[in-house]
């Protein structure tokens, strides 16, 4: 038998029409490097009074340098930014663990992306400051992540490890900081890194139920691994918003001790300075920030064409390290107040729209709304977990360890 042709018209006629999204009607710049020098030469040196002793984890002893992990999945400006903020407070740079982790494959080692692409990283810049570059096989979310760090804590034989997000600008106590540490130059100093191995000395040898130590929240973490093994790891069902949440508690409910501690100013920022020298405190560069993912810019008033009209003659920083220092806790300052403002925190995540034809390439913005459902997939997992709709649930829900999807819903009484 011959095959019906349903089509009262011809098949190429009869098949529908896609509606397609209308064009943005603003389209940030492309973002700009906040590092061109490091492009062609090695970085300059940081800070005297923050250059670490040889080997001075030994001092505290400790049983291995401990290594700071950062992970990435978008946006190389803050990524940059982040890394080299704890290389000049401080953090030796072949203790710094960058992990890439942007399901780009092999793309970013080869060279293969340009900076306009959202899952850009720049594996020579990084080798250029010394740090250490691990790759996750695909892309993973925040709680597998945190789960991969722990198999790491394996296959490295780390007993504990430090952990950061790649979105915070680091800055040591240079001015001082009564009960910690004198002002930077006069004896005694501690700086960022050297004040995080006597909490971890303290921790190792005060508490043998440690589990965390928050400096700044989590922004930057000091991690027993034993601890999360205990509980479980973190649920990868809760893939990112809550997950947080749901982790901590769950340490607590086992009884590991989870402390607020002090090594510095660690600022949640979704900007990143003009020029990443400013951390080297070269005086020629006057500290400010850019938003790499910029709003539609207002009308200029009269008055800012006035002011644009005589701009021109650039400022000199102050050429005392500890005074430019206090420069830039001020720019810090501003750089989390414009974060928590009105657009939104993560606004950050999508200032990169190029990559079209390049490996891997993924909508940016289609990767963006994915996240987003996927995040509150997650919240919805958290409560059905639980049976409770948010965070407090040990005194808002009465829960303990046991009770994880043993519960109803304690909203529907």
């Amino acid at each position: 038998m011959r095959p019906v042709n349903v089509y009262l018209e011809k098949p190429e006629n009869a098949r529908p029409t896609p509606r397609y999204k209308p064009a943005p009607s603003y389209t940030p710049p492309p973002i700009q490097d906040p590092f061109p020098a490091l492009a062609t030469s090695n970085p300059p040196p940081i800070p005297t009074y923050n250059i670490a002793e040889k080997d001075i984890w030994r001092k505290y002893g400790l049983e291995i340098a401990p290594p700071l992990l950062i992970g990435f999945t978008r946006s190389w400006p803050m990524l940059l930014q982040t890394v080299v903020s704890y290389i000049t407070a401080g953090w030796p740079a072949d203790q710094i663990y960058v992990v890439e982790n942007t399901g780009m494959q092999q793309a970013n080692a080869r060279g293969q992306l340009d900076l306009q692409h959202p899952w850009y990283l720049n594996h020579t810049s990084l080798k250029r400051l010394g740090v250490n570059i691990i790759q996750t096989p695909v892309l993973l979310s925040f709680a597998q992540l945190q789960n991969f760090y722990l198999s790491l804590s394996y296959s490295h034989n780390w007993p504990y490890y430090f952990w950061s997000h790649m979105d915070v600008l680091a800055l040591g106590h240079e001015n001082g900081f009564e009960g910690l540490t004198p002002r930077a130059g006069e004896p005694g100093y501690k700086s960022l890194y050297t004040l995080c191995l006597e909490e971890l000395n303290r921790t190792l040898e005060t508490d043998e139920r440690w589990g965390l130590r928050f400096f700044a929240y989590d922004h930057l973490t000091l991690q027993n691994p034993k601890a999360i093994e205990d509980i479980g790891c973190w649920d990868t069902l809760i893939p990112y918003y809550m997950t947080d949440c749901d982790t901590y508690t769950r340490l607590h409910m086992r009884n590991w001790t989870q402390k607020d501690a002090n090594c510095g100013v660690i600022t949640d920022t979704s900007v990143t300075l003009d020029d990443l020298l400013a951390l080297y405190r070269d005086p020629s560069i006057t500290p400010d920030f850019r938003d790499p993912n910029p709003p539609p810019p207002p009308p200029p008033t009269d008055n800012e064409q006035k002011q644009k009209r005589g701009a021109g003659v650039a400022s000199r920083s102050p050429a005392d390290p500890v005074e430019y220092w206090k420069v830039l806790l001020s720019v810090a300052d501003r750089m989390f107040h414009y974060k928590h403002g009105g657009r939104g925190r993560n606004t950050w995540q999508s200032g990169q729209h190029g990559g079209q034809g390049e490996p891997f390439y993924y909508d940016s913005a289609g990767f963006s709304e994915a996240l987003e459902v996927l995040t509150e997939a997650g919240k919805e997992v958290f409560r059905r977990k639980w049976g409770h709709l948010d965070c407090d649930l040990i005194v808002g829900g009465g829960l303990k360890f046991e009770d994880q999807w043993q519960v109803l819903k304690d909203w529907e009484k």
